[in-house]
């Protein structure tokens, strides 16, 4: 066995047990990996788009932004996490507008933020939000696993071929087969009476989350670079790792807006939401 293959089987390990715990502990410890990603995705983004050689005040900006999204986070008052997000991110968008700093710092903040914000929202504070959050990972890694798979092993048409060459039609269908199928089981272990909606938000998410790795081979073939950066041996960055992730929580954390309008529901109980409770 080769020592970077070691590397990365290290590296995923000691990921998965942190994750994983960290989703069980939920609360305190859950936000803090939340808003450690979005701070590491926010550093490897700047990295890549080379925003510290535009303006350092817009850069400064953004870092301060993102300090404050994480400490609401973290001890602040929940409600306010999005207002808050929404007003820095628009305030950064007007300069970008003005033509002043790249909309590549606004579109960073957006993604950064919104990847911390939308995962502490879909585990939230009790065990419909474990059970939530379980669900969009094995809908994600599913998906991921038996794309590659099944493209490798069918190949065929090309996907995104100027994008991401590797990626193939017959990868993305059967990936989204098996993470509706992950998705079905997950939410079949704990609750008795599953419908259509719950398949129909698994499918939901498997597509963003393909989506999200085909966004991020753009952002890295857009820039030149092979990886986001070398923070995880063997592996690359973290946006390298969670980018189908962090979309998935992008199309569940719209979804749950969209349906709490004029409903019960609220992006607190995400977990309800998503299995149609």
């Amino acid at each position: 066995m080769s020592r970077e293959l070691q590397l990365r089987i290290v590296s995923a390990i000691v990921l998965i047990v942190v994750v994983l715990a960290a989703t069980w502990f939920g609360g305190l410890a859950f936000k803090a990996v939340a808003a450690a990603i979005g701070l590491l995705i926010y550093y490897e983004w700047s990295t890549i788009t080379r925003l510290a050689e535009g303006s350092l005040r817009a850069n400064a900006f953004g870092w301060l932004s993102m300090a404050l999204i994480s400490l609401n986070m973290l001890f602040g008052q929940a409600d306010m996490t999005v207002p808050l997000f929404a007003g820095l991110v628009i305030t950064m968008a007007i300069p970008s507008m003005l033509g002043r700093v790249s909309w590549w710092q606004a579109g960073g903040l957006f993604y950064a933020g919104l990847s911390a914000i939308s995962l502490s929202a879909i585990r939230g504070e009790d065990s419909l939000g474990f059970i939530a959050m379980l669900f969009v990972f094995v809908v994600v890694w599913a998906t991921d696993i038996l794309a590659y798979f099944v493209g490798r092993a069918v190949g065929g048409p090309k996907l995104a071929p100027r994008i991401s060459p590797g990626k193939t039609w017959s990868g993305a269908i059967g990936g989204t087969v098996a993470g509706v199928a992950g998705g079905l089981l997950v939410a079949m272990t704990h609750f008795q009476d599953i419908g259509l909606w719950v398949g129909l938000v698994a499918l939901a998410l498997s597509v963003a989350s393909q989506i999200g790795d085909l966004f991020e081979s753009f952002i890295k073939r857009r820039f030149g670079v092979k990886d986001s950066s070398k923070l995880i041996p063997g592996h690359g960055g973290v946006m390298d790792r969670v980018d189908g992730l962090v979309f998935a929580c992008f199309a569940a954390f719209f979804l749950a807006i969209a349906g709490s309008a004029g409903s019960a529901h609220t992006v607190v109980s995400m977990g309800a939401f998503l299995f149609g409770l």
